[in-house]
């Protein structure tokens, strides 16, 4: 079983930082992609930023030159920097990541449960 647990949301002013955390546990033998998205009220999940596990990122247009996702692959923990953020960034945010279980190729995503970020003009 593997399991993400993200942390670090909460209710932030317009033009304040938050940094979220998401860490994977259980059967795992590799990561590659991680990702963050996000989910507002009446609306659908979009793809915030992710990273692959050479390095690579991408990212939505609406966050570009504000968020910042890294990773720690020996903490199996992917992080992201959320700077001058907007009324409008308010949503649950959601980890997600692929992940290789053993020797074999099959990759299998998992997400975890999301954590709420607020901001308040």
């Amino acid at each position: 079983q593997v399991q993400l647990v993200e942390s670090g949301g909460g209710v932030v002013q317009a033009g304040g930082s938050l940094v979220l955390s998401c860490a994977a546990s259980g059967t795992i033998f590799s990561i590659n992609t991680m990702a963050w998205y996000r989910q507002a009220p009446g609306k659908q999940r979009e793809l915030v930023e992710g990273i692959a596990n050479g390095g690579n990122t991408n990212y939505a247009d609406s966050v570009k030159g504000r968020f910042n996702i890294a990773r720690d692959d020996a903490k199996k923990t992917v992080y992201l920097q959320m700077n001058s953020l907007k009324p409008e960034d308010t949503a649950v945010y959601y980890c997600k990541a692929v992940i290789r279980t053993d020797v074999s190729t099959r990759q299998y995503q998992y997400w975890g449960k999301g954590t709420l970020v607020t901001v308040s003009s």
